[in-house]
């Protein structure tokens, strides 16, 4: 008798498997990837120039940058952030088709799909414009994907993925190259007002 118990006990176990998952829910990859980048600016918040000075828009963007968040649907897991000035850095990514969802004042939903990542790559993204009807790369030529490789420099392969709809070769680096792909970048400064200089 008891040993039926048990037998239907672990059965019932195996069965129900532990918790059941979301659809479309992606496990943790052994093969993490990294997406890195800044975001330019929200459109629906840039088009008032009135009053527009150096000061006033870095304190525009800092404002927008708070209020904004990032996440991957279906992976948890992933952590990152975006800092005050608008870079941000997204660990723990699954590889291959993945989409990174933008939200901020302006642009509830501005998505950035990836298609074909390999694993362990860093990708990095600068410059992004949030719109209400997506993310727009601004300067797709900043658009790099990297994987480590046995290279003693940054050496295209014949690989493509990609990035918001944009074709891009993928760059074998040395590996200690990848050093960085858990920093958040430094976005460039804008070409604008100066800032006043006291003397």
């Amino acid at each position: 008798m008891r040993s039926t118990i048990l037998i239907l006990l672990s059965a019932a176990l195996i069965t129900c498997g532990g918790e059941k998952q979301p659809p479309g829910y992606q496990k943790l990859s052994k093969e993490p990837i990294s997406v890195r980048g800044w975001i330019a600016d929200v459109e629906a918040n840039s088009a008032n120039t009135r009053f527009r000075t150096a000061e006033t828009e870095a304190a525009r963007r800092a404002e927008l940058f708070q209020a904004a968040n990032v996440w991957v649907d279906n992976a948890p897991y992933v952590s990152g952030a975006i800092a005050e000035n608008g870079a941000f850095v997204l660990l723990d990514l699954p590889p291959g088709n993945v989409t990174v969802t933008f939200s901020a004042p302006g642009a509830p939903s501005a998505l950035i799909p990836l298609e074909g990542i390999p694993g362990n790559a860093d990708l990095m993204v600068g410059g992004l414009l949030l719109t209400s009807r997506g993310a727009v790369l601004t300067d797709p030529k900043l658009l790099q994907v990297r994987i480590a490789g046995p290279v003693s420099k940054p050496t295209p392969t014949n690989q493509i993925v990609k990035v918001a709809g944009i074709s891009v070769r993928v760059v074998q680096v040395p590996i200690n190259s990848l050093q960085d792909r858990h920093d958040y970048p430094t976005p460039p400064l804008e070409k604008g007002a100066p800032l006043a200089i006291v003397k």
